[in-house]
């Protein structure tokens, strides 16, 4: 191990092979790094109700001296991320409005540009046939990548059904929620820097269950990469404080334009329920679409190009 590393890499790069005790110390560090960074050893060990030998044996195992230089380190790093800010204020401090838009957008399309061209295609074609082939899929994504795990959830759900979105701020509930997890299922973990330990942990469970693993992260380095079979890779490098979901969102969007095609009919089929619903239950015009003339609503084309038949009931009570 690179001893320049900073401690959250080395804890990534370490964690497989942790005991329990030592894993449970790193989950802590990764998700309360802000308070560890000013616990003592004897601290750390009772909040996490191991001894606060194991703790200094932590310190030693990711390669410090000692736990006061781990306690350094961690502060340093966590230095680091609060001077982000000022970091982006010196970069974007004097530019114009439309000179930021340009180079977060230059950004963006340089992460789509290196993610075409890195992205394994043998692993993204494992990745479709593990989908189509699993009997439940769970999607997990914590904090900014939650959108990303939303989104891919509502458009899988339309393609194959039996999606379970692990949703929760809670590392115990999302075992629950993967209570029955099995070799004939597969989850997919979305976790970009910083990267979350609740999702690793849940890709950890799945694979000791023997379940099929997918992980959508950005690096051959991310230890996201520790329990899964299939790794797709996605730029995210930050243009500032911001997580870069450009490229990770595209990756997505492949993904699912591909199965569809491999599931045409199935697609068709949950579209033109979604398109009864929507009429029946009068969707576009009391929701989500704002028409001003009622011809437009009535217009609107369905999913076969044909027009929308006019509920008689709806024009009547219109008119009157």
């Amino acid at each position: 191990m690179n001893n320049n590393c900073d401690i959250i890499t080395r804890i990534n790069q370490k964690y497989s092979g942790m005991s329990k005790g030592h894993k449970k110390i790193a989950s802590y560090i990764m998700e309360h790094y802000d308070q560890a960074a000013f616990m003592t050893a004897a601290r750390l060990g009772e909040e996490l109700q191991v001894s606060e030998s194991t703790v200094v044996r932590f310190a030693a195992g990711i390669g410090y001296e000692g736990y006061p230089s781990m306690q350094a380190a961690l502060a340093s790093w966590v230095k680091s991320k609060l001077n982000t800010v000022g970091q982006v204020g010196a970069r974007f401090g004097r530019s114009t409005q439309s000179e930021v838009l340009s180079s977060v957008l230059q950004s963006d399309m340089e992460n789509i540009r290196c993610t075409m061209e890195e992205l394994d295609t043998a692993a993204f074609q494992t990745a479709v046939d593990i989908i189509l082939e699993a009997r439940n899929i769970y999607i997990v994504g914590i904090r900014s990548c939650a959108p990303l795990a939303e989104f891919l959830s509502f458009y899988l759900n339309m393609i194959r059904g039996n999606i379970v979105q692990l949703k929760t701020t809670s590392l115990s509930e999302v075992f629950e929620q993967m209570l029955r997890i099995g070799k004939e299922d597969a989850i997919i973990g979305i976790s970009f820097p910083r990267y979350s330990m609740r999702t690793l942990k849940a890709m950890e469970f799945a694979n000791d269950r023997n379940a099929r693993v997918i992980t959508i992260t950005d690096s051959v380095h991310s230890p996201m990469n520790l329990y899964s079979s299939c790794n797709l890779l996605a730029r995210s490098n930050m243009v500032s404080i911001v997580d870069s979901l450009a490229a990770p969102l595209s990756l997505i969007n492949a993904l699912v334009v591909a199965l569809c095609l491999k599931r045409p009919d199935t697609v068709k089929e949950s579209l033109e329920s979604l398109e009864g619903a929507w009429n029946n239950y009068q969707v576009y015009v009391n929701d989500e679409i704002n028409f001003i003339d009622e011809d437009t609503i009535l217009a609107m084309p369905s999913i076969e190009g044909s027009r929308r038949k006019p509920d008689a009931s709806l024009t009547e009570k219109q008119k009157g």
